[in-house]
């Protein structure tokens, strides 16, 4: 089912009220609840080409493209439940393909064993095996390996309307990290991650026909922009030892760190211009002293 999704970068300083201000219309996810902090922590190892066309799809702004990553969540046990999934975006909406399989069998998936043998069809999950063959072609096909293990914790909430067909759910996104490199063993460890942004969490609003209309005055009271928020670019960008061409910073975090990233590129821009008038103007120079170099040598030619 595509899917619609609308992100704010959010001072920490505000999630208490922000809190407060959608309690009336929410109530904590059953997976968060059940948990004494009322969050879980989301782990997800992207997967990227050579040349890195999953990271450079999302920040030249291309409306379709996709991103292939293994999740899991909490803590590292062999018997979790980990997934295999396909994010895919056409223009505004998005649709996932996922598979669900036991983390044991995840870490021998990617040594030539065939998914089929332990992944199966569910009522919950009827394309799974389809889904798992998709994710290995992708991988295969397209020589994607590990890029970055982007690491967070997630404070969900459902509607309390009963809405099946919209399915709202509204997250809060915190304490971003990521790991370079990792492998499909290292999902679970955290001793290489770096913090991807600082004072800031993420906001997401989800649904599958409508946005709220109790939220629009929420996010007007507080002052919020909708913006692009792709944490798979902010770990990579966190991390210079990841071999990124970066012709820009990805994200600037909106209008509450600093500039836009259309601030940003409209500055580029000006400098690119900047420079392409300073070369004109030197080959005009150049040319000019060339002229003038002509002249004196002819000037000083004897007639035959």
């Amino acid at each position: 089912m595509l899917r619609f999704e609308y992100k704010y970068f959010v001072p920490n300083n505000k999630l208490d009220l922000l809190r407060s201000l959608i309690a009336p219309f929410t109530t904590l996810d059953k997976f968060a609840a059940s948990r004494p902090e009322q969050e879980y922590t989301v782990r997800s190892i992207y997967f990227d080409t050579p040349d890195f066309e999953c990271y450079h799809t999302k920040i030249d702004g291309q409306k379709h493209r996709n991103k292939v990553r293994l999740r899991g969540y909490n803590k590292e046990k062999s018997t979790n439940t980990v997934f295999l999934e396909i994010k895919r975006k056409y223009e505004a909406p998005i649709l996932k393909n996922r598979a669900p399989m036991k983390y044991g069998f995840a870490k021998s998936l990617f040594h030539g064993v065939n998914p089929e043998l332990f992944i199966k069809n569910t009522d919950k999950f009827q394309d799974a095996r389809d889904n798992a063959s998709k994710f290995m072609y992708n991988v295969y096909a397209r020589k994607m390996r590990p890029v970055v293990c982007v690491i967070y914790e997630r404070e969900p909430y459902l509607s309390k309307t009963n809405d099946e067909g919209n399915n709202l759910r509204i997250t809060f996104d915190k304490n971003l990290r990521g790991t370079p490199y990792p492998t499909v063993d290292e999902l679970y460890r955290e001793d290489r991650a770096r913090t991807a942004i600082q004072g800031i969490f993420i906001l997401e609003v989800k649904f599958n026909e409508y946005y709220p209309s109790w939220m629009k005055p929420i996010i007007a009271m507080l002052g919020l922009v909708k913006e692009s928020a792709s944490k798979y670019c902010l770990c990579i960008d966190a991390h210079p030892s990841i071999d990124v061409d970066r012709p820009l910073q990805t994200f600037s975090y909106g209008r509450i760190t600093g500039p836009s990233t259309k601030d940003k590129k409209a500055h580029a821009k000006m400098l690119k211009e900047k420079l392409k008038k300073k070369q004109l103007k030197k080959k005009k120079k150049e040319r000019k002293a060339a002229r003038k170099k002509e002249e004196a040598w002819k000037n000083n030619q004897s007639p035959e």
